[in-house]
């Protein structure tokens, strides 16, 4: 757990740095940054997809997001939320 925790923390910094250079006047990397949202969006579910291969419930996915049930089972347990990560 505490390498992904490290792996994690290192990405945040990655990704603030990125948008720290942007704020100085790097606008053509603009795009760059806001496509890594999708690809954030992409990995996540992809993550849901394997947790609920792995037999984890809605529930217990949904606690470690913050969201609902619900919430959770709307976003990436409908066909749209395959479609997402089909696109990705």
């Amino acid at each position: 757990m505490m390498e992904n925790d490290e792996f994690t923390a290192f990405s945040r910094r990655i990704l603030r740095a990125a948008g720290r250079r942007i704020t100085t006047g790097d606008v053509d990397a603009l795009p760059h940054l806001a496509a890594l949202a999708a690809d954030l969006e992409a990995a996540i579910a992809d993550a849901v997809v394997g947790l609920r291969a792995a037999g984890y419930s809605w529930g217990e996915i949904a606690s470690r997001l913050g969201v609902t049930r619900q919430a959770a089972h709307q976003r990436w347990g409908s066909p749209a939320g395959a479609l997402v990560r089909e696109v990705a």
